[in-house]
């Protein structure tokens, strides 16, 4: 163990050199070209083989111990966020990563390289996935629609979408890390789920100035169905984490003309997959008001997200043993909360023991224009070392604390095919009201 920690320490110019490439080449995700080359690249020199995903960004390789056992999979991220305000986000895209996804892909660089070292793997059994990831960061809405029309994808997030094309079939327990701008190495009993969202309203268009009277507002509608959903806000009960953040991605085409067309995404968030669906029908209730107020139409095209996350109190219990070995100046602390963020991760935990947990390094606003990793060598070196006492705490002595956490785990659904038809009763679409000369049905 001591010497897998140490392995880190000496590829440690390779760990900060990737964190700094990545950073300065944010993409969004499945436009995660460069950072996944790079990666692909690095993994390569380092002797691996990979497998890389068919038609998109990202790749996994897989190091067998040769002797039986569960297999434990390590992730990192590939993708930014959109903030063109940050200082040093993309002039052309805004992309920019103040969500720390650099730091995970550099940390996931330094387990591979560690892992490579001789006699690395003596102690273990089973076998070991690493996973570079793209698309955590569930945005873009609009573009990842698209890819789903071409068949490229069936899921917004890079782990559903790996999940259905099975690459994770072999996996047994997951776990990542991510950074965090608190002081301490910390966790959460887990987050909430999300449902990705987009509305149009559909008016009709005339001149703004001349003939208004003759058209119908779509922005007016739309600002409406948004004050609507305002309005039962406060019935939105506290234990579901119940979370609505619109942003009109289209208002208009000229401002001389009464908008015919405007455009919204969003999530509903929740805490559970019940508390989502039941709040998202009385949202979708809410809009189709607004666009029958003002005799518009509306389409609602709702997809699956991502699932609420729960971390294992077990993969919890290694997570703050490791920490004591590989750091032990650092401080673990566990936030007895369910965060109101999402991540894909929620995913994987329908159906197997994860652990999200994050490590220190990182200032400013998560996702704002003032987030930076300040301490490359805690948000990248340490959480290399870091995971790789988890990783040898779950294989060591024939996998028994793997193998016991995979026993007392009792998964969301029975299986990876259960779970992706419960995601596709998630998804409805088209218009939601049918207008005739007497009357509107509506549709929820």
């Amino acid at each position: 163990m001591q010497n897998l920690i140490k392995a880190v320490d000496k590829h440690k110019q390779l760990i900060l050199d990737a964190e700094r490439y990545i950073w300065k080449n944010p993409e969004t995700g499945y436009k995660e070209y460069k950072t996944s080359a790079y990666l692909a690249e690095k993994f390569v020199s380092l002797g691996y083989e990979l497998t890389y995903a068919d038609g998109i960004t990202g790749f996994y390789t897989v190091l067998d111990t040769g002797k039986k056992g569960p297999t434990v999979l390590i992730l990192g991220e590939l993708d930014s966020i959109i903030c063109p305000s940050h200082p040093e986000s993309n002039p052309e895209t805004g992309a920019v990563h103040s969500c720390g996804h650099n730091a995970q892909c550099a940390a996931l660089l330094g387990v591979a390289a560690a892992l490579k070292e001789p006699g690395a793997l003596d102690d273990l059994c089973g076998k070991i996935k690493l996973c570079a990831v793209p698309a955590e960061e569930l945005l873009e809405i609009e573009y990842r629609t698209k890819l789903i029309e071409q068949g490229t994808i069936k899921f917004f997030g890079g782990k559903p979408e790996f999940l259905s094309r099975g690459y994770f079939d072999d996996v047994d327990v997951a776990f990542m890390v991510h950074t965090t701008t608190n002081k301490n190495f910390c966790c959460n009993r887990g987050g909430v789920g999300c449902l990705p969202k987009r509305i149009i309203y559909k008016g009709l268009a005339s001149h703004a100035g001349g003939s208004p009277w003759a058209g119908k507002n779509a922005l007016y509608a739309a600002t409406c169905g948004i004050n609507a959903v305002n309005a039962i806000r406060e019935t939105f009960q506290e234990k579901d984490i119940i979370r609505f953040h619109p942003i009109i991605t289209h208002g208009g085409d000229m401002v001389n003309a009464i908008p015919e067309k405007t455009e919204i995404e969003t999530y509903i968030r929740g805490e559970s997959f019940d508390a989502m669906k039941n709040n998202n029908a009385r949202i979708n209730q809410a809009l189709i008001g607004a666009a029958l107020s003002l005799d518009n139409n509306v389409e609602i095209i709702d997809r699956s997200g991502y699932a609420p996350y729960k971390n294992d109190p077990n993969m919890i219990s290694l997570a703050k043993d490791a920490l004591a070995i590989a750091l032990p100046d650092e401080e673990f602390v566990m936030n007895d909360v369910i965060s109101s963020g999402s991540t894909d991760m929620g995913d994987l935990s329908c159906l197997m023991p994860i652990i999200h947990p994050y490590a220190a390094g990182s200032v400013g606003k998560s996702h704002g224009n003032d987030y930076y990793v300040l301490d490359p060598e805690r948000a990248c070196v340490n959480s290399a070392k870091w995971q790789l006492v988890m990783l040898y705490l779950l294989l060591e002595k024939n996998a028994e604390r793997a193998k016991n956490i995979i026993k007392e785990y009792k998964p969301l659904f029975k299986n990876k095919e259960e779970y992706l038809a419960y995601c596709d009763t998630l998804a409805c679409s088209g218009d939601r009201i049918e207008y005739s000369d007497k009357e509107a049905k509506v549709r929820l």
